[in-house]
């Protein structure tokens, strides 16, 4: 970050000090409480869950002070953002076979491969002995001078390609070492390969650069899957989107005459030259149901005094996963509680004291998107088709399961992204004694699965707020013990339900710290940006010309 922009917004901050509101950690629970109450029926989009719960975000925010801002219905803003979403699923069998040589191969769905319903608009995938192309990691990054493709031809063929980045398995390189770029993720490699416009994209399982098993991978790319409603699917999607277990495609290579370590190795390389898989062919056959239904984005605002066309947006997600499969105790409502009702508490709130407030000089968005569960598409839609110009959105602070316990002497954002607004974060919370803890696990990839992302990926400066781990109280250890016993048993759970022992204070007290991040924004005229040898800078300084 230029110090210019660091020093203009503290002074800021340290104007605006003494008025820092604080939060009332009754209220936060009580949205909690109500919000992933059995009456609300885990909110999953498109049922009566849903309806309770935009019915009562759209209450609370009236009540906070918020103006509504969402769509504009005969010349007047709603409290909501319409978003369809598509539904895909897979009707029948899937037929798949390997022809290499004389061999014909039977495979079988979920066991050599995890097909995904296509959601590129057609209700039948059906091809017969397609050539595969090895395309390494399937990776085009200009600004790290980094093309897997040199020139290669992918229409009317596969491409398998690598999870993760070249530079996972050494630790150092182009891409950062062990920390995920976007470039690792499995949604990128699907969205070049439909850009190149190859028949289909297979992704290579590894469970190390991958951060999760087998069983992972089937049992999210097998089922029912979601998209946003696209103009032309088939940009953003080839007909085929799959998963290969690891020794299947190495036994695709070995039929090629290829040894597929010895190609991994090379496609870790700048050098590296797509590798057709000579003699191997694969075959597919598979229907698809395709739906539209209809779901809601929450949109409530606090206009800006003087620069109201700028805005910054606090985000989070409502939705969760509705009724499901019972647990031992027969309970089958996965209420969500943490995830994500203390997400929209602290929205609800935020608005609240914004409005209590002098008016901030931009705009302020309180952002309650759908379908996070579903892979991201209420933010996704949002900044596909979005109500405040993405250019002249400041910057996005999102809030995703934030912890209902006390105070903690840190926090935390997901992933290791390098911008400006971690910096501010930082500074800001340096004033009020908070340490910043890095992720602990940057090659996972947490970066790219919260909502910030969506706008990211668009150029526009976003992070994902962590509530910290060393508590007063019990310190780190105590911290990593509730985290770790979160995820065990109640993380997507039924048992995320509210607690009545929880004090909530340690929430309030990150608010306190978010408020004074946006409050400063919002009454700067800075635009804060990503690092230098970022992948999303570029993205931002495309539209420079219209801030």
């Amino acid at each position: 970050m230029k110090k210019t922009l660091l020093a203009t917004l503290l002074l800021a901050a340290f104007a605006a000090h003494a008025a820092t509101p604080t939060f009332d950690p009754q209220r936060l629970s009580q949205h909690v409480k109500v919000l992933s109450s059995d009456a609300f029926e885990g909110r999953e989009p498109h049922t009566a869950g849903e309806t309770k719960t935009v019915d009562y975000l759209v209450e609370q925010f009236k009540a906070a002070g918020a103006q509504p801002g969402g769509d504009i219905a005969d010349g007047k803003r709603g409290w909501t953002q319409e978003v369809p979403l598509g539904r895909f699923q897979i009707q029948g069998p899937v037929a798949l076979s390997v022809q290499a040589g004389k061999d014909k191969l039977a495979w079988t769905q979920g066991e050599q491969m995890a097909v995904r319903a296509s959601m590129n608009g057609k209700p039948l995938v059906d091809f017969k002995n397609a050539p595969l192309v090895f395309a390494g990691y399937g990776v085009t990054a200009p600004e790290r001078k980094w093309d897997d493709f040199k020139g290669q031809d992918l229409k009317g063929k596969l491409a398998i390609v690598l999870i993760n980045d070249p530079d996972f398995e050494t630790g150092a390189g182009e891409f950062g070492g062990k920390a995920m770029t976007y470039y690792g993720r499995w949604t990128y490699k699907y969205e070049e390969m439909a850009r190149r416009g190859a028949l289909g994209t297979i992704i290579v399982h590894e469970t190390a650069p991958a951060s999760y098993g087998w069983a992972t991978v089937k049992n999210s790319n097998t089922n029912v899957m979601y998209d946003i409603v696209r103009k032309d699917p088939a940009k953003s999607h080839a007909p085929m989107e799959a998963w290969i277990q690891r020794d299947a495609a190495a036994d695709l290579f070995k039929r090629a005459g290829l040894d597929f370590e010895a190609a991994k190795k090379q496609a870790q390389s700048r050098d590296f030259k797509p590798v057709p898989l000579a003699g191997v062919t694969l075959s597919a056959r598979y229907a698809v149901d395709a739906q539209v239904i209809k779901s809601r984005n929450v949109v409530a605002l606090i206009p800006g005094s003087e620069r109201a066309d700028e805005t910054i947006i606090y985000s989070g997600h409502w939705d969760h996963l509705g009724v499901g499969a019972p647990d031992a105790k027969g309970d089958k409502i996965y209420n969500g509680a943490v995830d994500n009702g203390t997400g929209m508490a602290a929205l609800i709130e935020l608005a609240r004291a914004y409005a209590q407030g002098p008016a901030p000089k931009r705009s302020v968005v309180f952002l309650a998107v759908t379908a996070e569960e579903k892979g991201l598409l209420g933010s996704e839609y949002y900044a596909a088709n979005p109500v405040y110009p993405l250019e002249k959105t400041v910057g996005v602070i999102n809030l995703d399961a934030l912890s209902p316990h006390g105070p903690s002497r840190n926090f935390t954002i997901s992933g290791s992204a390098k911008l400006d607004l971690l910096d501010l974060l930082v500074a800001k919370a340096r004033q009020r004694n908070q340490a910043y803890a890095a992720d602990p696990k940057p090659e996972a990839g947490y970066f790219f699965r919260s909502d910030h992302f969506s706008f990211a990926k668009r150029g526009v400066p976003a992070l994902s707020f962590g509530s910290g781990e060393d508590w007063v109280a019990g310190g780190t250890a105590a911290g990593k013990a509730e985290e770790e016993s979160y995820t065990k048993d109640r993380y997507h759970q039924p048992a995320d339900e509210w607690n009545a022992k929880w004090p909530f204070t340690g929430m309030a007290s990150d608010l306190e710290l978010l408020y004074g991040l946006g409050r400063d924004l919002a009454d700067s005229r800075d635009w804060p940006n990503w690092g230098k040898d970022s992948e999303f800078r570029v993205l931002r300084e495309a539209s420079a010309s219209k801030r």
